[in-house]
This record gives C-alpha cells, structure tokens and sequence, in this order.
C-alpha cells in the first residue's frame, strides 16, 4: 500500500475520535481546574474516571496526544495569591488500576509498600537545621504555591526535628472525617455547609491568612522522603527514619506478589471505619535503588502505582427529581431512587448538584441508574443506563412559583430563584440571621419563624426586632403563648443591645461571608461599619483570606439598593458593640492574646453560649480549638476540679485550667490577672500518670 494512501485513511478514520478527543480534553481540563484549583466538584469522580479512561485509550489507539492532555498534565495550574516556586523534582501523578491482579504482576518477585491512598492536598516539606523552613504545594506538578505559614499551624506537623541537615519530604494534608463533621456542626446555616474533606482541606492549606488554616485542624501524613535518599535501602526505612523525627506516616504493610491481595481486602474492609479521607491504595517498591532505576514518564513515576477502589454499584430506578431552594436562591436537583444496599447501608438520594450534570447524566423520570458511593460514604450517581433526558429544570420555582433563572459561572450551569420575597429564601435567610454564629436570638426556631413570615409579622431583617407590634397575635399562636412571647421579646432586646461588627456582617447573608471572613474585613477596616460597607473591590482582595471572587460578589451585594436598604433598616435599631472601636483605635489598652490558644468546656455564667466568649478571645487575637492537646495553652473550665477527659488531659499535659473569670480579667486587662493566674494550685497541673493513655 502507498503509504501516502496510508497516512491519509489512518488520518480520516481517526476524525471522529480526534473530535471526541478535543471534547473530553476540555471537559477534563474544565473539571480538573475546579476541582484542584477552585475546589469544587462539577462531575463526579467515577464519571471523570471514565472519562480520561476513555481519553487515554483513544490517545493509545490514533497515537495522538493533544496540547493540554490531562494524560500529560499534573495537578492544577496554582491560580490564588500565593508565592509561587518550582519543584527541585517533579511531583508526578500515578498510574492507576481497579484490578488487585495487576498490582500482583506489577510487583512480580519484588517487595512493596502498600499504603493508604489519601484524599487531600499533597505538600512538600523541607527542614533545615532542623527547623520547617518551606511548605509547597504540588500544583501542576512543576511549580506549586507557598503555604509554608499556613502549615505551620498543621496539627501534628513537627516545627523541629532532630535531623539537623536538609531534608526533603512529602506528604499529604488532609482534615479527617470527624473533624470535618465537627466543623459542619459547627455550621448552622445548611448552604454554607461544606461538601467533602479533600475541599475543605484544599481551600484551608490554600488560605492567605493562616489563623483560618489554623481553625481548620488539617494534619499531615508523610509518605515519600525526597532527600537524603542514599541512607535508607528500603522505603521502609525511610518511613521508620521519619516516625522517629516526629511526623505521622501513612499506614502502610510490607507485600509481595503473594500477599498483596489479602493485604488490599483487609485495607478495603477497614475502609468505611478510617477517620482519614481515602480514595484507594498506593503501592510502590520498597527496594529504593531499584524503584529509582525505572525512571519516569512524562506525567508518571514507574516506582509506584495507585489502586483505586472497584466501586460497589448498584442498579436502581430513578423515582422523582427533588428541587431544593437555598436561602442564596440557588435550586439543587436531588435524586430520588428506589433503596439500594450499598458498602453497608441503604441509599435512596443523591445529590446530582448543578444543572450540568444533570444534563450530562440525561436524567428522566423511570430512568435506570447505575449508583455508588464516592470514597465509600457519599452516595453519587454513576451512570445512567437509559439516558432519556427528559427531565427539564422546572421554569418557576418549587416554593414560590417565580420564574426560574439559569445561570452560569466557570462553564457550570446552575438554576436560581430571582424573586428576593420567596419564602424559601426568606425562612432560610431568617434562620441564619438567628443563629448562634450571627444574632444569637434564642426562641427563634424555624417552624417559629415560618409562622411569622405566613402571618405577614417579618418581611425584613428588622422586622424581627419590631415583632412587639403583633403581641395579641403571637401569644394566641399554637405552640406560643405569653412567656414564650415575653421570652422572644427578651431576646431581641438583648441582641440588638450590644452587636458585634462581626456578628451583623454574618448575619446579613452575603454569599461566602461567613464569621471567618466577617471578621477579617472587619479587622482589616478598622471596624468602622461605614466603611465596611463601603468597601471597594480593590480594598478587599488586599485583605489576606479575600480573594477575586468573594470580593467581586461582596461588592454587588451592597450595590444592590435593596440589600443596603434592608442592612440600613437594621442598623438603626441596633448598638454596635463600642469595646471593637476601643480597643482598634488604642492599640495596648487590653492585653492582646495574639498567639495564645484556648479550649472552653463546661457551662459558663457571664456568656450566653460558648461562641460568645470564643468571639472575644478571636477579638483580642486568640484562637479556640475544640480539644486539648501540647499546643493548648489554656482550657476554659468553670470546674477546674472537675473529672472530665478534658481536664485529665490539660493536668497531664500541663496545660493550665483557668476559669471564666480569670479568662474576663486577661480580656479586660486587669493587674490582678497574672496573679490570679500564677496562684494556680501546683496540684492542677501536676501531670498524672494515670491519664497517660488518654
């Protein structure tokens, strides 16, 4: 055959792939960019997974590979106001397989490493002198972003260690599944909510202010030590040379070809009981010589490869599309299925998340889905087998019948409510302004609240304060009365009283300002109200912790007449704390607890709740953590005799037990407070033996 004529059939025979090639580049590409960079999930991972399967074969079958390939690309391209620097080696990706066969013929007659695979954001750490000197990122592979104060402030990272030379490691930085609940719990308001812990560890190692990374609880795992290399023969060594400076390791098991597959069972029945987010298995070479003999190719290592769990999927058939309104407006379709048995518990929903994945699934009514559960915990749906695509976003909105809008940012499709007077926004908007993190109004329950939007009591934010005009109405409500009536009236009175800055700013719902960044604009402007609301874009993304896009949407937000008259209307009837303006204007005059951190337990007498007293301590620059640990410097406990874990811990750590009033003398600056303090008994601190396994 001519092999012009060659050249020209292979050339059109491959056109259709070629096109679908050029598709799935830029849906990978699109979702990888959100997923490593913004930290938010477009399609689902299975789906990605089949995607670049898909991709990857087609490269294999025309032998070509397009410019900005996810098969040839690492990582993400580093994007946020963080300093960038480049790798002094490559931070590759790794192959991967489903099948526990390979990774059985992939050893051959060599000996592994079998570990956790985990799901959070890879670090690269170096010390010198023994002391943590750099903390970067993976990013694309090559150039990752600085976040070497962000990871000082890691749980169990070592600031020093032992090993006084220069040394290389890498690790990954996650926040554990129980962490991350305690922290949603934490969340009052469902919408602000976060999704999964790899995101939330991403955006928190990400952070430019480190006291939010702080808050965080992320921990690090080493797995890989990158330099020095030539003192360790096995990777075992190498992980037992980093134990022994300090670090935590991954879990890991010695294989060979025999062993390795009961070593995958036993890890994958352990898995729905890890507290650690993990998305399958590494196992690479524990010989070091020979793994660095293999080399690389352009985007993988050969010394190591990924096993990713063979998700358990079950068929069921989809039931009813559910629309779910948010206080921003935002509508989530959630899918309704018939139960199913899956790793261990039965699922019915899931959340299908944007409009565009619903479209990419061609999801319909008495469709045949395929589901499963990503990482073994969140249900998620996998594939629709029959694709009819009939459903269709609905054209007014399931709670107050406007006409939907549908939006979209960043190629995702989303559908909002526009109507700023629909009730799901407004019981939702109410229920955040109540809440513990914004106006604390106790005795303000949503089913409460819902009563007093249908009677037409509450249309506005102010409003609430005003409900003494509807006495005669509320004390005849069922489930209401008088002193439930004189008990809401307290409430209000006392919260309109004395309001923080920070406080207010949360409450009004502005997308993404939560207390954390409440308070860094707040902090950052001096706590002049005027001009917090009148910050300019360029004022915002100056401010550490405030990026393009939260400064953008805080921008419109007030140049939005009817917020800012809704925030206006509020402000006149309430006080705005004096003690922030005080203490911003008089640098010195109460003593600042920069640096000091603190645990409060038990109940307290002179604060509402505990996150009162935890403002406080944040006002003054302290941080509050939920446990005890080395790093504590003070727990909070009106009991200092008190027999809890809490307080068994602090006296074997010989962290000191001071009370709510010691704690109001450090914050109000009393003189009597060091003596209060160093008056301590010795017998409360005395480390006790007996809770040393605690």
């Amino acid at each position: 055959m001519n092999s012009a004529h060659a050249v020209g059939d292979a050339a059109s025979g491959s056109d259709g792939r070629v096109a679908r090639m050029k598709e799935l580049v830029r849906v990978l590409t699109e979702a990888a960019g959100a997923y490593y960079g913004e930290d938010r999930e477009i399609i689902p991972n299975i789906e990605y997974d089949r995607m670049y399967d898909e991709l990857a074969k087609l490269e294999a079958e025309t032998g070509i590979a397009l410019a900005g390939s996810p098969t040839r690309r690492v990582g993400y391209e580093p994007a946020s106001g963080l300093d960038k620097e480049a790798h002094a080696a490559p931070m590759l990706s790794l192959d991967k397989t489903k099948d526990p066969a390979t990774l059985a013929e992939w050893l051959a007659d060599k000996d592994g490493l079998l570990s956790w695979k985990l799901d959070g954001l890879t670090i690269a750490l170096t010390y010198r002198g023994g002391e943590l000197v750099k903390a970067v990122t993976r990013g694309d592979g090559t150039v990752g972003e600085v976040v070497t104060n962000n990871a000082k402030t890691f749980s169990n990272v070592p600031l020093r260690i032992p090993y006084a030379d220069e040394l290389l490691l890498r690790g990954e930085a996650v926040i554990r599944y129980s962490d991350f609940e305690k922290i949603n719990d934490g969340i009052e308001d469902v919408d602000a909510k976060y999704k999964n812990p790899r995101n939330l560890a991403s955006g928190s190692v990400r952070q430019l202010d480190p006291a939010v990374t702080a808050s965080r609880r992320v921990r690090f795992y080493a797995f890989a030590l990158v330099a020095p290399l030539d003192d360790f023969r096995t990777r075992a060594d190498q992980m037992e040379f980093l134990a022994a400076q300090g670090f935590e390791t991954i879990e890991y098991r010695k294989v060979n070809a025999s062993t390795i597959g009961d070593e995958v069972k036993r890890f994958a029945g352990s898995a729905a009981r890890c507290d650690l987010p993990s998305d399958g298995l590494v196992l690479v070479f524990d010989d070091v010589a020979y793994g660095e003999s293999l080399g690389r190719t352009a985007k993988f290592p050969r010394d190591a490869i990924a096993f990713k769990w063979a998700d358990e999927l079950a068929d069921t058939t989809l039931r009813l599309i559910e629309w779910s309104a948010s206080r921003t407006g935002l509508i989530n379709p959630i899918a309704v299925f018939d139960p199913v048995h899956i790793e261990g518990s039965t699922v019915s929903r899931a959340s299908v998340h944007n409009i565009s994945i619903m479209e990419e699934l061609a999801l319909g009514i008495g469709d045949s889905i395929r589901v499963y559960k990503a990482n073994m915990i969140i249900p998620q749906i996998a594939e629709n087998l029959t694709r009819s695509g009939t459903e269709r976003p609905p054209a007014s909105c399931p709670v107050c019948g406007t006409g939907t809008e549908l939006q979209g940012t960043g190629g995702v499709r989303t559908l909002h409510c526009p109507n700023p007077d629909c009730p799901a926004k407004k019981l939702k908007s109410f229920g955040h302004f109540v809440g513990r993190s914004a106006m604390n109004i106790e005795g303000l329950s949503e089913s409460t609240l819902e009563k007093f939007i249908a009677a037409g009591f509450i249309h506005e934010f102010a409003d609430i304060f005003r409900l003494a005009a509807h006495r005669d109405a509320i004390v005849e409500m069922e489930g209401l009365g008088e002193k439930s009536y004189e008990n809401l009236i307290a409430a209000t009175t006392s919260a309109s009283a004395k309001v923080s800055r920070v406080r207010l700013l949360n409450s009004l719902g502005i997308p993404g300002i939560g207390s954390a960044n409440a308070r860094l604009i707040c902090r950052a402007l001096g706590w002049d109200w005027d001009a917090i609301i009148s910050a300019s874009y360029d004022e915002l993304v100056n401010i550490d912790g405030i990026g393009d896009v939260l400064a953008d949407g805080y921008v419109r937000w007030w140049s939005d007449e009817r917020n800012r008259r809704i925030a206006e209307g509020l402000r006149v009837l309430v006080t705005l704390d004096p003690d922030e303006v005080t203490d911003a204007k008089t640098p010195g005059a109460r003593p600042s607890l920069d640096g000091l951190t603190f645990v409060v337990t038990g109940s307290l007498e002179t604060y509402a709740n505990r996150d009162d007293l935890k403002e406080r301590i944040a006002g003054a620059g302290g941080k509050v953590t939920g446990s005890v640990s080395e790093k504590t410097d003070y727990l909070i406990n009106n009991d200092i005799h008190s027999s809890s874990s809490k307080n068994r811990k602090a006296k074997h750590l010989g962290v000191k037990i001071i009370t709510e009033k010691e704690i109001n003398a450090m914050l109000d600056g009393q003189k009597e407070a060091d003596e209060m303090l160093g008056g301590q008994k010795e017998a409360d601190v005395t480390p006790d033996d007996g809770d040393a396994g605690e």
